[in-house]
């Protein structure tokens, strides 16, 4: 047995969307089981999203901390954002969200993972990258506004991340994999090994 995620589509006999949000929209489908029967499922969907983790020369990953009023957190978290256009680059977005969230630039850039984030009830996918050799971006600091005007920023090293991971102190999706996705990668093959950033991402297919 080959343990591989594979595309599948079963039947819709029906579809319809009863919300459509600023960035985001509730799908509700009718899905025929294998068994026969319809049964409805309702999940959002999404654009796509890119994050970056982002660690610098002392081996610390550069964190911002952001409100997020869903689950009523301030949560430590790793720059991210989503795809506003259809078929982005995802490698461009991430350099447009490192730059703006956090005024920094990276010259090596790799993909750390893909995931889907909550695949039971939203058709998000993120692609997270590491980037490295950071430096300050040049020119003025992107405007921030609504929950952004009150971030605060740490670089905190890699191995106090894991501990916090593990004692359930930071919760975010995109921290919590990236990070251990780094430890794996470099008790692997190493972080060179990693695929390029411009590697295929069948979830968001994208132009050069």
């Amino acid at each position: 047995m080959t343990i591989k995620d594979t595309p599948e589509e079963w039947e819709v006999r029906g579809t319809a969307t009863p919300f459509k949000g600023n960035k985001t929209s509730v799908r509700t489908d009718d899905v025929v089981m294998p068994d026969g029967s319809v049964v409805r499922r309702d999940y959002q969907v999404h654009p796509g999203s890119v994050a970056v983790l982002a660690l610098d020369e002392e081996d610390r990953v550069l964190l911002i901390n952001q409100y997020r009023h869903p689950v009523r957190h301030k949560l430590w978290e790793i720059p991210a954002g989503l795809l506003d256009v259809p078929g982005e680059n995802p490698l461009h977005a991430a350099q447009r969200e490192l730059y703006e969230e956090a005024h920094v630039k990276a010259e090596d850039w790799r993909v750390l993972t893909d995931v889907y984030t909550t695949p039971g009830g939203c058709d998000e996918a993120v692609r997270i990258f590491l980037a490295r050799d950071l430096s300050e971006a040049e020119g003025e600091r992107f405007e921030t506004e609504h929950e952004e005007t009150d971030m605060q920023y740490a670089r905190v090293p890699v191995d106090e991340l894991v501990r916090l991971i593990l004692a359930g102190d930071v919760h975010n999706n995109c921290l919590v994999v990236g990070v251990l996705a780094l430890v794996a990668a470099r008790g692997g093959e190493g972080l060179d090994a990693l695929r390029p950033a411009d590697a295929p991402w069948p979830a968001r297919p994208f132009s050069a």
